[in-house]
């Protein structure tokens, strides 16, 4: 199996010498392009000695800079996968019994990996970020991911005032950036094959001096650079399709984490939005069964009219 080489080199376990943190910082300033050339050509960008460059490839788990590099085209071949090319490479068999029990199957196993993909007190840490916020906490994401940050705003707008869902990045949601600042929080959701105006949009606000919060996968987002937190989840499944379940379990699992520790102000906000709900009959909660008014719903049918009764319509 391909390691990820990022995640090697940001890992932090290895004890470096300053030669080889100096080829480290090459790597990753110029991801993943940097480790592409010559064993040569990266050793005379780091100041260092070809043997110094390959020592570190050992170091870092490969049988020599070779196989580094294998492992590097690997995880770009990986990360630029559309559904497209991805279609033959995970096609089932027509008709074949059993697809979507399998793929349940697969999307579950997925669902494990997640645990161990983030350690746990990231999450705390994430949830501080989001609750102790003086200013907005914006949500965006990409074509699909940006209904999972939807479905996370919908969380949050419960728990606190000032979330924004930011939707489709319009050229107006762009406009937008002028009122990020440094009180302020970005969650960004960016999957591979990684969307330039999510990135743009991540970045800008990171350089207005936000904290941009990322939920991401194993081959990591460009925004990981400026990301103050990284939530990785593995989405890869067999279909042409990666499966976005992992990351709806991590937005729930933040929110439980939130709620673990829930303040009077926040429960205060909670009972008013519920009592702002029960006064729009909003939902049914058990009023005799009669359907309550909501968005699909906005207006209760009055009673049926008896034959010639008068009509103000």
């Amino acid at each position: 199996m391909a390691s990820d080489v990022r995640r090697l080199l940001l890992g932090g376990e290895l004890n470096l010498t300053p030669s080889e943190e100096r080829i480290v910082q090459i790597l990753l300033a110029d991801y993943p392009a940097s480790g592409l050339g010559t064993a040569s050509n990266l050793a005379r960008k780091a100041g260092v000695s070809d043997a110094t460059v390959v020592r570190l490839a050992v170091k870092l788990g490969f049988e020599g800079f070779l196989d580094l590099q294998r492992n590097l085209l690997t995880e770009v071949e990986a990360r630029l996968h559309s559904p497209l090319l991805m279609m033959e490479t995970k096609r089932a068999s027509d008709c074949a019994p059993g697809i979507a029990e399998e793929y349940l199957h697969a999307v579950s196993e997925c669902v494990d990996r997640t645990i161990g993909a983030t350690p746990a007190n990231t999450y705390d840490r994430v949830a501080r970020i989001i609750t102790e916020a003086k200013g907005r906490v914006g949500l965006v994401g990409g074509r699909f991911s940006r209904h999972i940050a939807g479905m996370l705003s919908g969380y949050l707008s419960q728990l606190r005032a000032n979330v924004h869902d930011i939707g489709p990045l319009t050229a107006q949601a762009f406009d937008t950036l002028v009122e990020y600042g440094k009180r302020d929080v970005l969650i960004a959701f960016d999957y591979r094959r990684y969307q330039n105006d999510v990135v743009a949009f991540a970045n800008q606000a990171a350089e207005r001096g936000a904290t941009v919060v990322l939920f991401t996968d194993q081959w990591l987002s460009p925004i990981s650079e400026r990301a103050e937190v990284v939530i990785i989840c593995p989405l890869d499944v067999p279909s042409p399709y990666d499966t976005l379940a992992p990351a709806v379990a991590q937005i729930e699992a933040l929110i439980a984490q939130i709620l673990s520790s829930l303040d009077d102000v926040t429960r205060r906000r909670i009972e008013n939005v519920e009592a702002i709900r029960a006064r729009n009959l909003v939902t049914l909660d058990g009023r005799d069964g009669v359907p309550a008014r909501s968005e699909a719903n906005p207006i209760q049918p009055g009673p049926k009219r008896k034959k010639g009764d008068a009509s103000n319509a």
